[in-house]
């Protein structure tokens, strides 16, 4: 993360206007959301090339066309959008834009805060009954 910031930074000559300190907090969180799919992913499947197959196929790609990142997800269809809105990177990246280039306050960030806990509350729950389910 404070790779990317620095190289965005630096290299890109992206300014930072907001908040450096909830910029790393939503970030943070962000990797944790990301680890705990990971983890969902590695309790439902059997074997290690599965888990390789279902993160890379199944998440890596509408990651990178659903989330904002590459299109804007005003500009698709509504099934698409409400598709984009169940990928956590959709919420990290408007929670970025509003924190790191915006500039705004942190108040206005707490809709993809909350979105973002939520599905962390939910993929860790989901992960702990799946893998106690596996060790009976």
């Amino acid at each position: 993360m404070i790779t990317i910031l620095l190289l965005s930074v630096f290299v890109l000559d992206v300014p930072v206007v907001g908040s450096l300190f909830w910029l790393v907090i939503v970030s943070l969180l962000f990797i944790f959301v990301s680890l705990s799919l990971g983890l969902l992913i590695s309790s439902v499947t059997r074997t290690q090339v599965a888990a390789m197959l279902a993160s890379g196929l199944i998440l890596m790609m509408p990651t990178m066309v659903l989330s904002g990142m590459i299109f804007p997800v005003e500009s698709m269809p509504l099934v698409l959008q409400i598709i984009s809105d169940l990928i956590p990177a959709h919420w990290y990246i408007q929670a970025v834009r509003k924190l790191m280039i915006e500039g705004v306050p942190i108040m206005l960030v707490y809709k993809e805060i909350g979105i973002l806990l939520l599905m962390a509350v939910v993929l860790i729950t989901v992960s702990f009954k799946k893998f106690k389910y596996r060790l009976e």
